[in-house]
């Protein structure tokens, strides 16, 4: 872009190595890199404005050829009978077109929803059918041994 060699860019960095020194040399790029995109946004912004300017000078440019040779085209072509302006115009003999408005029906009413049935209870097995022995045990108490006091 800017025709830099890379035996150039090599001596830039060892120069910068030198004068600014290994510790600060991180915190300088940093730096550096911020003033870079400063300027590549300054420059898109310029740039995006340029083409918005040209493009509004193309397009005065177009219709003023448009209108010349709508002028020209009017110049060669004469209409055949004067034109008058549509206040003037007599209604009589120009054809006429009704239109009916539109017939709007009301929306149907909508019919109500019959409630979902209710769901099935899924069917439970009886206490003496949940354990072997005949006991439920979620119901079934065992009983734990006392702590004993020292005394």
């Amino acid at each position: 872009m800017f025709g830099i060699d890379p035996q150039e860019f090599l001596l830039v960095a060892v120069v910068a190595l030198i004068v600014i020194g290994p510790k600060d040399l991180p915190k300088a790029m940093r730096i550096i890199g911020y003033w870079v995109g400063r300027a590549r946004g300054v420059a898109s912004q310029f740039r995006s404005g340029f083409d918005t300017m040209m493009r509004e000078v193309e397009l005065q440019e177009m219709e003023k050829k448009w209108a010349e040779e709508n002028a020209r085209i009017m110049r060669e072509h004469p209409p055949t009978q004067p034109m008058l302006p549509a206040s003037e115009i007599e209604h009589e003999d120009a054809p006429v077109m009704l239109v009916e408005p539109p017939v709007i029906a009301p929306a149907p009413a909508p019919e109500p929803e019959a409630p979902p049935p209710p769901a099935a209870k899924p069917a439970r097995k009886s206490a003496k059918a949940a354990t072997a022995d005949g006991a439920n045990p979620a119901t079934k108490r065992v009983r734990k041994p006392a702590a004993k006091a020292d005394s």
